[in-house]
């Protein structure tokens, strides 16, 4: 009874703290302002298609579906992002429930996954990162149905997932990488490879990417040559692989990275034969990938989100029977180490208590402080008539066109490769006058002198948070468009 009452109240402290976890990610996510990337991902969702520059469509069509419900505010972009959280984590409960069959384990596992820096952050945005985590958590599910029921229909669960991931981001080539070595390395995954079924499931995963395909070979494929170019470039800095430890480490929270990697190992000595074989073999390619990345190229923090669904598994395996000192004092703090980095990152959020600049993640990725940016190009277009605002960099594009009220059309003059599917400017309106603005006028002024013969420095607005400026847009008119005799095309990359 002592058992079944402890049972109970652990189930009943970590759904609260779930629950609470999820609450503050909601309230979080209509508070803050968008990041770049948000907003450059709004404008995607303007004009709907089946791929895009960087990433495939499913971004831009989550986007829609959200300002669609809500129209177009932090919460209406962010969504369905928040929607596939909570789907998430749902899945990773349950494919606990199942390994562990052990309640209590299982609702640790969903509590390490909400506790995580990488689900939060990720959760709270309107990115594909998301997207491709929450497939992740319905493969795990899926190769753990199979692993207990061995229900051929779940091989359908196997291929909607991969799909999903593969409608997201490119690095769902790991989770097929996974799915195809669990087919090979486990006997539960062996026993399948007889029949058709994961075949027809590859078939079915792979019919998501032709849309993408398709698009990309009408665009020279723009999309692999830089996503798949990046595998080979930059060069030899042992910082990198420093600043990708420290960063999943910070990601993750030490203690639950710590537990999980001890269950990794484990699961590895045993040769992925355990239930928990799926999750380890989610971790290792890309462990192994991105460390090799990171000797010749920076790695951003979140591009092994995929397998944080995995981690979360492994970390509460690791709970699951806890011998020796070390393993006890990890098991002990690692909710509430976990909860001070979520505080400490949520008052920085919130406040920008420790006023660092650019070099605070918030200040250098969202908008804040922008209103005073958008108030004052509002203003500056309308006192000098212009008919559109003009941006260098995508950065500026997204921010200006979500926040510049009354809204109006904005041209990119600098990145056209990101641009291809917008209409370009016609001639009358490169004919008014317009109003360029830019964080860079040192660096960026040379992409529009030579298109314009009047260039008017008109004024510059700091962008402030934290008593700390950010940074400082400057605003200029530009009159007398020219094309020198050649063929200009200026992408029309927002249009109210």
């Amino acid at each position: 009874m002592d058992s079944l009452a402890a049972g109970r109240a652990h189930t009943a402290a970590f759904l609260s703290l779930i629950v609470a976890l999820t609450a503050l990610r909601a309230v979080t996510a209509a508070h803050l302002p968008l990041s770049f990337d948000e907003a450059y991902f709004w404008l995607w969702s303007r004009r709907l298609a089946t791929s895009y520059f960087e990433h495939p469509p499913l971004i831009a069509l989550a986007i829609r579906a959200g300002t669609a419900l809500l129209g177009d505010t932090s919460i209406g972009v962010r969504l369905t992002s928040f929607v596939a959280s909570v789907a998430a984590s749902w899945a990773v409960w349950r494919t606990a429930a199942i390994i562990f069959e052990n309640r209590a384990v299982a609702w640790t596992a969903c509590a390490f996954f909400n506790l995580t820096l990488m689900l939060t952050s990720q959760a709270m945005g309107a990115t594909p990162d998301i997207f491709i985590m929450t497939a992740s958590a319905f493969l795990l599910l899926s190769a753990a149905e199979l692993e207990r029921a061995k229900n051929r229909w779940w091989w359908l669960g196997a291929a909607l997932a991969l799909g999903v991931a593969l409608l997201a981001k490119y690095t769902a080539f790991f989770l097929c990488l996974s799915l195809a070595l669990w087919l090979v390395l486990t006997p539960a995954g062996r026993r399948w490879l007889a029949s058709p079924w994961p075949y027809l499931s590859a078939v079915l995963a792979a019919a998501f990417l032709i849309p993408n395909l398709v698009w990309n070979a009408g665009h020279g494929w723009i999309s692999f040559k830089y996503q798949f170019g990046r595998i080979g470039a930059g060069h030899g800095n042992p910082l990198h692989l420093l600043e990708f430890l420290a960063g999943q480490l910070a990601l993750a929270s030490p203690m639950i990275l710590a537990l999980a990697l001890v269950a990794l190992g484990r699961e590895t000595r045993q040769r992925f034969q355990g239930a928990l074989g799926m999750s380890a073999l989610l971790v290792w390619p890309a462990l192994l990938y991105f460390t090799v990345h990171s000797l010749h190229d920076r790695v951003q923090g979140n591009w092994p989100s995929f397998v944080y669904p995995g981690l979360a598994l492994l970390a509460a395996a690791a709970t699951e029977n806890v011998h020796g000192t070390a393993m006890r004092w990890l098991a002990r703090l690692a909710v509430p180490v976990a909860l001070l980095i979520l505080a400490v990152s949520y008052l920085q959020a919130w406040t920008g208590l420790v006023p660092l600049g650019k070099a605070e993640p918030v200040a250098r990725m969202t908008a804040v402080g922008f209103d005073t940016v958008a108030k004052q190009a509002s203003a500056l277009a309308e006192s000098e008539h212009a008919a559109a605002l003009v941006t260098t960099r995508y950065v500026n594009t997204g921010w200006l066109a979500f926040y510049t009220h009354p809204h109006m059309p904005v041209l990119q003059a600098a990145e056209e490769y990101r641009w291809t599917d917008a209409p370009a400017a016609g001639q009358q309106l490169l004919n008014s006058p317009l109003l360029y603005v830019t964080e860079h006028p040192e660096r960026e002024l040379r992409f529009v002198r030579p298109y314009f013969s009047q260039v008017t420095f008109e004024t510059c607005m700091p962008r402030i948070w934290g008593g700390i400026v950010v940074d400082n847009f400057c605003f200029y008119t530009l009159r007398g468009f020219r094309s020198g005799g050649r063929s200009v095309r200026i992408p029309l990359a927002y249009l109210p």
